[in-house]
């Protein structure tokens, strides 16, 4: 990350912290971890909270084309930025609650670094419903967390059918993080 991306993102986590709850942007073991699934032939990605791009430019580096990725951002500053530095870059200035409306079909999977245990129930449904109307069957949801706990309400995994993998304690990440992958049950 470029020391102008940290100064935006702690200029923008000490102005706008109820959207940029993280203590610090992924590290590159986290990115590497989130992407690992992806395949470049198997279609569009969506990103959920963008940022800055870091989990951004690990999706671009694992051959996912520009045009290819969808990313879903709040802050308008973050996603100037976004557009600046990825050129044909699909960037959203939206809430992921309207992930369901976004027009994007047969997606592989949505991949998010969005605080989402800080969230309320409804914001979580809502997302995580409108992630497996886009997409496809066997697609998943990619999420990571700080907690021991799986990062999905129960009530959310319950009502929506939903499975997962855990990943190892990335330990070189501030601060440590697990990365779940969610697919819904057939």
């Amino acid at each position: 990350m470029s020391q102008s991306d940290f100064a935006l993102f702690m200029g923008q986590l000490a102005r706008k912290p109820h959207q940029v709850v993280a203590l610090a942007p992924s590290s590159r073991f986290l990115c590497a971890e989130m992407v690992a699934g992806l395949d470049p032939a198997a279609g569009p990605v969506i990103e959920l909270g963008a940022g800055t791009g870091n989990i951004t430019r690990a999706i671009l580096d694992r051959g996912i084309a520009p045009e290819n990725l969808h990313s879903i951002e709040m802050n308008a500053e973050f996603c100037d930025r976004l557009r600046a530095r990825f050129p044909g870059l699909n960037v959203y200035q939206m809430s992921a609650g309207d992930l369901g409306d976004l027009p994007v079909e047969d997606a592989q999977a949505v991949v998010s670094g969005l605080p989402l245990l800080s969230m309320p129930l409804p914001l979580q449904h809502s997302i995580l419903s409108g992630t497996f109307r886009r997409v496809r069957t066997g697609g998943t949801y990619v999420q990571f967390t700080y907690g021991p706990k799986p990062p999905v309400a129960r009530s959310v995994r319950d009502d929506l059918g939903l499975t997962w993998q855990v990943s190892r304690k990335i330990w070189w990440n501030l601060p440590p993080a697990r990365v779940y992958r969610f697919s819904q049950a057939a």
